[in-house]
């Protein structure tokens, strides 16, 4: 118990990653607190959001480091990071433009469980960009 106080009470930064060397990131719209995206982050995309001020994060299915908006150009320029109590989980106050989640919509977060069901969803939000338009690959 000790140890796990020293953590929460320490101000120096030693993010507790996981196995794979990866901690969760949340991205959280610093002017309205919506959240717009979950990811994860090793130490060196950690570090480069630091020094640079933009996000970056690790991509678990190509197995490298990814700059958010590097293709779309909807970057996220870092305000904050705060990390959390046992240092397991980062959230990033960031300042966007508009669509942050590749679908089109501003929000990762855009369907919700429809009320009275177990297995359905209802669409919450209107996309702000055509993708197609974004990501001509």
């Amino acid at each position: 118990m000790a140890a796990d106080k020293a953590i929460e009470t320490s101000t120096k930064l030693t993010p507790t990653f996981d196995a794979n060397g990866l901690i969760p990131a949340i991205a959280q719209d610093s002017k309205t607190g919506e959240i717009l995206m979950v990811a994860y982050m090793n130490a060196q995309a950690l570090d480069m959001t630091i020094k640079t001020g933009r996000a970056t994060y690790y991509s678990r299915s190509r197995k490298k480091l990814w700059t958010k908006g590097e293709e779309s150009g909807h970057f996220q320029k870092v305000d904050q990071v705060l990390i959390d109590c046992d240092q397991d989980c980062v959230l990033l106050k960031v300042t966007v433009d508009a669509g942050q989640c590749h679908t089109g919509y501003q929000s990762c977060f855009y369907r919700a469980v429809k009320k009275g069901t177990a297995d359905q969803l209802d669409f919450i939000a209107k996309k702000v960009y055509d993708p197609r338009e974004v990501y001509k690959k």
